[in-house]
């Protein structure tokens, strides 16, 4: 059985609030790493049924995050976007939702068959 696919757009989402993540870049995606686990197993209330397999794309200053057990991290070479849009293009056949707000990234996405969700979704409180 193949999972559906939930790939976070970690610059996206830790930026949609503005509680100092600037500060320490890598430390805010893995505060959001660490908030993802539970829906590994879990699923995200509304949105997927868990089991889920879960990527957390980074880059830049956030790149060295470590994965954990039920998040897989993904590093982008550059853009994240590219990243994000390449795992899209590669998950065909299978359900995938990208958690972003990136309008653009959200059209390029569905091209793709990807289902989008903003970031929200998964935000910690």
């Amino acid at each position: 059985m193949t999972l559906p696919l939930l790939i976070v757009d970690a610059a996206n989402v830790v930026g949609s609030v503005p509680d100092g993540w600037w500060r320490d870049r890598r430390a805010a995606a893995e505060r959001l790493r660490d908030h993802l686990v539970p829906y590994a197993a879990d699923g995200v209330p509304g949105l997927l049924d868990g089991p889920l397999d879960i990527v957390l794309v980074v880059e830049g200053r956030a790149r060295g995050v470590e994965p954990v057990d039920g998040v897989r991290i993904v590093a982008a070479p550059g853009e994240g976007d590219d990243t994000i849009a390449d795992l899209a293009r590669s998950a065909a056949g299978r359900r995938c939702v990208v958690v972003t707000a990136d309008r653009g990234l959200r059209h390029r996405v569905g091209a793709y068959g990807a289902e989008c969700a903003g970031p929200r979704t998964v935000r910690p409180a």
